[in-house]
């Protein structure tokens, strides 16, 4: 039976289509090695087992959109946008990454995701819809709206970037901020490129060039961005940070990606495609300064290169862009470029408080063990039920990286094992250590003993007021 014809007599399940495209072997679970993958781009961890208890077949509300499902979800729908795309794996005959290659570029695989990607879409970005506000007029309006977020994001380029730029271990803060950004930049170049290929020059004459344009300041920079990665101690391999990466961070090019693919939201396209543009050149600035302060003579050219926009600049712009599709389509066109740049904004918003708060979690874990210390404590001696979970595992086994949709402690009873948060920190963990994890806060953890036995106490925001 060929793969088309199995994937057709398929039940039209939203879970099941995602749980058949989540079976894949490179979305295996990671083992001890695989924390770092400087040397497989088809090697995506999703942790597949936990699909069995999570929901695709229903859209996420705007205060769940940093839930497990969201995490996972957006691995998978980068893994779907990315299945066309051109990656070139490590060489040498048995490397595992050509087992990884034929299988993510299977037909198999190819057909599955154009299912999977559907329900992953709806499931993850249907909330945008309900956040949206209409706004009145054509494309003047959008254009002094955009101009007016542009003085906006000037005045407040992004919470995390203060946060990392207070944070006690500053190096550390740096190290997880820029590996958000090989979640989003590489992959916006990819999204850019998409918009290139067609024949449309007859209905708008100056799309392709101004794509293009994009395109080649893009590969322009592209050197100093693998300069910056390696002068901050990193890997500037495709997705060697795959398992540190915030579902958030994976969302916003995500959604590029989404309405690059479906040409029929060409204006949402381009609206995005704006926001990307600006809110690049207000971050600009404080992203260099905060990793040249943490990287000693790290190469930063590839954010002081970064094209400004003037207000000026992001009118001529929006303008150039909106101008032939208003000719053709009328106001329409211009509500669903507004539409494209708040969806855009909405996200990027969302990715910048949970940076924030992953951030100010990290800096500040010894609080976050006294807090442990204290909540447990205060179950057992005012004799509190709370749900728990108990795991015996043993040597190696390994948690690939996640969040819980609820607080949680993690109490040692028996063994040792590594936790970790943040790319190289092994934070070790003993018998009777104990460490609160706030929902949604993304981490892992690996068994160092023999076995290890640990309790998960879920918390209550009523007992975590407490303390």
């Amino acid at each position: 039976m060929s793969p088309v014809s199995r994937i057709k007599s398929a039940p039209d399940d939203p879970n099941g289509i995602v749980r058949r495209y989540a079976a894949n072997a490179p979305f295996r679970s990671a083992t001890a090695e695989e924390l770092v993958n400087e040397d497989n781009p088809f090697r995506r961890p999703v942790r597949p087992h936990d699909l069995g208890f999570l929901d695709y077949g229903t859209p996420l509300t705007a205060d769940r959109a940093l839930r497990l499902s969201a995490l996972l979800g957006h691995r998978m729908l980068r893994t779907v946008h990315d299945a066309d795309l051109l990656f070139v794996p490590a060489g040498g005959d048995g490397h595992p990454s050509s087992d990884d290659a034929e299988a993510f570029r299977s037909l198999d695989n190819r057909v599955l995701a154009l299912q999977a990607g559907q329900v992953l879409e709806n499931h993850l970005f249907h909330w945008l819809d309900g956040e949206r506000t209409q706004l009145e007029g054509g494309a003047e309006a959008v254009t002094r709206h955009v101009q007016d977020v542009l003085e906006e994001r000037r005045a407040r380029p992004g919470r995390a970037l203060d946060v990392a730029r207070s944070s006690r271990h500053r190096a550390d803060a740096a190290t997880f901020t820029l590996t958000q950004l090989t979640a989003a930049r590489p992959a916006v170049q990819s999204a850019v490129g998409r918009g290139l290929l067609g024949d449309y020059g007859t209905a708008h004459p100056a799309l392709r060039g101004l794509l293009l344009d994009d395109l080649r300041d893009r590969a322009d920079r592209e050197a100093h961005y693998r300069a910056l990665l390696t002068g901050a101690g990193l890997s500037a391999e495709p997705y060697a940070y795959w398992q540190f990466l915030l579902g958030s961070s994976l969302g916003g090019a995500n959604h590029l990606h989404s309405v690059s693919r479906d040409h029929a939201r060409i204006g949402e396209f381009l609206g995005a495609w704006v926001h990307h543009r600006l809110d690049e050149a207000v971050t600009a600035a404080a992203y260099a300064e905060i990793f040249q302060e943490a990287f000693t003579g790290v190469d930063t050219a590839y954010f002081t290169r970064t094209p400004q926009l003037t207000g000026e600049a992001v009118a001529e712009l929006t303008g150039s862009l909106l101008g032939p599709l208003v000719e053709r389509f009328g106001d329409e066109a211009a509500r669903s470029f507004h539409h494209g740049f708040e969806d855009a904004r909405r996200l990027a918003s969302l990715g910048d408080e949970d940076l924030a708060v992953q951030l100010d979690w990290a800096d500040r874990l010894d609080e976050y063990k006294i807090k442990a210390e204290k909540l447990d404590a205060l179950i057992s001696e005012s004799g509190i039920e709370v749900d728990l979970e108990t795991f015996v595992e043993s040597h190696e086994e390994t948690s690939t990286t996640h969040v819980h949709d609820d607080h949680r402690l993690v109490v040692v009873e028996v063994g040792q094992m590594h936790f970790w948060n943040n790319v190289g920190q092994m934070i070790p963990m003993d018998e009777g250590d104990k460490l609160l994890i706030p929902a949604e806060r993304l981490h892992g953890s690996m068994v160092r003993s023999g076995t290890c036995t640990y309790h998960q106490p879920v918390i209550s925001d009523e007992l975590l007021s407490q303390v």
